[in-house]
């Protein structure tokens, strides 16, 4: 399954981690080296979420920037009771 938002398309995208070693000039040193760079992927933080999708309510994968700016619209609460006798 693809990692990205239904609503607003956000994917993951790559990035690096940038390994240094040494003391910054700043604090006295000599300076930082770098001595690895290595490929990473930053993650869209998705969440699966009940919500109404052209009138139907269904599961969708959104990220929770778009949950928080109101872009999903949730169901109504369910209350639904057993029938007495």
């Amino acid at each position: 399954m693809a990692r990205i938002c239904e609503l607003t398309g956000k994917r993951p995208i790559k990035g690096s981690i940038i390994w240094r070693s040494g003391k910054a000039k700043k604090k006295g040193g000599i300076g930082q080296h770098v001595t690895a760079i290595t490929k990473r992927r930053f993650m869209p933080n998705l969440q699966r979420v009940r919500a109404v999708v052209d009138g139907q309510i269904r599961y969708v994968l959104v990220s929770a920037k778009a949950i928080k700016k109101g872009l999903v619209v949730k169901p109504p609460k369910r209350n639904w009771k057993p029938a007495e006798e």
